[in-house]
């Protein structure tokens, strides 16, 4: 059987994000780990934007933005209603957050992360300005234990893998910061065997000129 074709890079959270939705939907699909510094080919003829995530379906089909394709698996299957199906109010503040993380804390998180390049303001600056999705992120935390309920949704695992990298730009800080419910909830979820998997080192495509099978249904992944 034909798997599609995922390209992905294991550290950037947008790749993550589309791991997590593949792997909680239990859809499988061929891997192919790159690096950012040596992209494949077939990928760039694939999507001319040059970024991963990358899920080439078997028609041909491309999708390349992320939370398209965590749409797109669970869409094909999700036993643990991500999607919040038959609950318009929660989806729409899903969608809601998601936007925000996207539109608005992820340009402070680059300059944060990346504060030599950005000297125009302060490192500092830029974190408060993070901090503001932060404190969004804390309060809803402190009313349950996932973002919107007692169990995760779609928006939970579309933003933290980006709340890790801004956690992981400045640690200490990070862990002595009055965002108590942020980090049980992103310590509970990094401690999960769900980040556990969809974290797993593989050898780059190009050097290896393998791929991948990743996914749920098998519990370990092996090459094709």
């Amino acid at each position: 059987m034909t798997l599609p074709i995922l390209y992905s890079f294991r550290r950037c959270p947008y790749a993550m994000r589309a791991r997590l939705g593949i792997y909680l939907s239990g859809t499988q699909v061929s891997l192919r780990e790159i690096i950012l510094k040596h992209k494949p080919q077939p990928m760039l003829d694939a999507s001319p934007k040059a970024t991963v995530p990358v899920l080439i379906l078997k028609d041909r089909q491309v999708i390349d933005e992320s939370l398209d394709i965590m749409v797109w698996a669970l869409m094909r299957n999700d036993p643990d209603n991500l999607l919040l199906k038959d609950e318009p109010r929660k989806q729409e503040l899903a969608k809601a957050l998601i936007d925000t993380n996207d539109n608005e804390f992820k340009p402070w998180l680059d300059k944060y992360k990346y504060a030599d390049r950005h000297p125009e303001q302060r490192e500092e600056n830029y974190r408060e300005q993070g901090e503001q999705f932060i404190g969004q992120l804390e309060n809803l935390l402190a009313k349950h234990e996932q973002l919107l309920g007692l169990k995760p949704c779609i928006a939970d695992f579309a933003i933290f893998p980006f709340v890790r990298q801004f956690a992981h730009v400045n640690k200490d800080w990070f862990s002595a910061a009055p965002y108590p419910n942020v980090q049980r909830w992103l310590s509970n979820h990094l401690a999960s065997t769900t980040f556990t998997h969809i974290m797993k080192k593989y050898p780059t495509w190009l050097e290896s000129e393998k791929s991948f099978i990743f996914g749920q249904e098998k519990n370990k992944s092996t090459v094709v």
